[in-house]
């Protein structure tokens, strides 16, 4: 049977670049791992299955660009599997396989997350298991040339930096990104880790002068348009480690969402403690007194009705309720010949499909899969991939090992978040082995002030303007929100409003690459 087919751990498919074909009288199969590291798009023409990593090298002159997809990228900023950006291709989700057989395509999931959480677990046996996993995982993604990581000071990217010592007995070379933009940089928490295991530490700050050099090139690398703006700085912390002479380096990404790491699990899990309030209270009271034209005067009870407000909404859809693109409203920022061809509900549908897979997980676990497939295999690592190929570098993700995922899945659910204490056991596990204060800092990563940048640097105003426009000219957003973006809300919250300039501004910059000639019809 032909095949193309990656293992359920981290082996990339057997092929080369470029795309294949088998015809579809045959019997073919593909299929890719559980975090879609290793990216396989597909599309059946004249009775041929054929596949590639990239959905652009399946695509021709006459392949047309996809309403839909294009909403989905406003709405996630990256367009989740298994539609691409092309009608007709379509990316093998995370954790799936397709089979050919007699001209019929199935498409169906070959692995679903089982949480069987051990009872009343021994935390040293626990702990001396896990060290050694770390070790061990960091250790196969090393290839015996220079040894080096991301570093962004977390408490992944700081225990990679920490292993790498332990496994090749060698100090990390590690690489760092910082901003000049209050609020923005936090190079300094680098730096502790760095000393404390000794790392050959090398920094890069990033300017807006970078950003106006590299966006074209960034985004035409990606294979349909990425919005995750932190692309861009690892893009140059890669580009920094090549120069540097690396041929590998190693990232963080995973822990987090491995092991119960970001804030927003906190978050749901006080609002989850409102369907612990008998419904006669929550009917009879709560709602009607804080929905109340008096209540919404107090900011004390105006902040207690939002509680409850989101608390009602059921998950995944709780977590939908401040998208960006929804808040503003489609018909606001799209054009009526885009939003006569898309259906605005389609990116929940998908979301709710998700969410409901793992059966039996209570509600954090069940949270933790739905990141490994938006989260980590649709954005970050999709992201961390990106920069560091179009850098010339190849990267290793230890967090995401097999043996990793499998210790995580039998973990106890207090073990990962305990009370509102994220990552509890990840953090106890390592404590004395990383220093207390990355322990304790709080998650930030490579965020991008670019909204603030973008209000003060006129070149880098310009070609978001120019983007801006040009995509308005396509048809594709509203010339007037356009203006009022650029001219009113960019001004006055950069940091809210920079984000949906940055995904419309790539978006542009996509297209002028990839498929100068695109317009919506009408």
């Amino acid at each position: 049977m032909p095949s193309t087919q990656s293992s359920p751990a981290l082996d990339a498919p057997q092929f080369s670049d470029g795309q294949h074909e088998h015809d579809a009288s045959a019997k073919a199969g593909l299929t890719v791992d559980r975090f879609g590291i290793h990216s396989l798009c597909y599309r059946v023409d004249n009775s041929q299955l054929r596949f590639a990593p990239r959905a652009d090298e399946l695509a021709d002159a006459n392949t047309e660009i996809g309403p839909q997809a294009i909403f989905d990228y406003l709405y996630f900023h990256v367009i989740p599997s298994p539609r691409t950006i092309y009608k007709g291709i379509y990316r093998l989700p995370p954790g799936h396989q397709a089979v050919m057989e007699n001209g019929k395509l199935t498409v169906a999931p070959y692995w679903q997350p089982r949480f069987e959480e051990q009872r009343n677990p021994s935390f040293a046996a626990l702990k001396d298991e896990f060290r050694q996993l770390l070790q061990e995982a960091v250790a196969a993604q090393l290839d015996g040339s220079k040894p080096a990581c991301f570093l962004s000071g977390g408490t992944d990217s700081s225990t990679v930096a920490g292993m790498i010592g332990l496994a090749s007995g060698k100090a990390a070379a590690s690489y760092s990104i910082g901003f000049d933009a209050q609020g923005y940089d936090e190079m300094e928490y680098a730096r502790l880790a760095a000393r404390h295991f000794k790392t050959e530490h090398h920094e890069y700050y990033v300017t807006p002068d970078d950003l106006v050099r590299s966006i074209p090139a960034v985004a035409a690398y990606f294979d349909q348009p990425f919005g995750n703006s932190s692309a861009l700085p690892s893009y140059y912390c890669a580009r920094m480690a090549r120069e540097d002479g690396v041929s590998k380096i190693l990232a963080g990404d995973g822990g987090d969402e491995l092991f119960g790491g970001n804030s927003r699990y906190a978050k749901q899990r006080v609002f989850g403690w409102y369907g612990h309030v008998p419904g006669f209270i929550q009917k009879g009271l709560m709602e009607p007194l804080l929905g109340s034209r008096a209540a919404q005067a107090l900011a004390l009870t105006r902040k207690a009705g939002s509680y409850v407000e989101q608390a009602r909404v059921p998950m995944p859809d709780r977590m939908q309720m401040y998208n960006l693109i929804m808040l503003l409203g489609a018909s606001e920022v799209l054009t009526p010949q885009l939003m006569e061809q898309i259906d605005t509900t389609a990116p929940l549908q998908l979301q709710r499909s998700v969410w409901q897979a793992p059966q039996q997980a209570s509600d954090l676990n069940k949270e933790l899969a739905y990141d490994w497939r938006f989260t980590l295999a649709e954005s970050d690592l999709p992201k961390v991939l990106g920069a560091t190929g179009c850098a010339g570098l190849a990267v290793g993700f230890p967090m995401l090992d097999q043996r990793l995922l499998d210790f995580s899945l039998k973990l106890p659910t207090d073990y990962k978040l305990k009370g509102l204490k994220l990552r509890w056991f990840f953090k106890e596990a390592l404590r004395g082995f990383l220093p207390d204060e990355t322990i304790a800092k709080k998650k930030q990563g490579f965020g991008l002030p670019f909204g603030v940048w973008a209000n003060t640097h006129s070149a880098l105003k310009a070609l978001a303007t120019d983007s801006l426009y040009s995509l308005s000219q396509r048809g594709v957003v509203r010339a007037d929100f356009v203006q009022i973006l650029l001219t009113q809300r960019l001004p006055e919250h950069p940091g809210y409003f920079g984000e949906m300039v940055w995904i419309l501004m790539m978006l542009e910059q996509w297209l002028a690459a990839k498929a100068p000639g695109f317009s919506m019809p009408g």
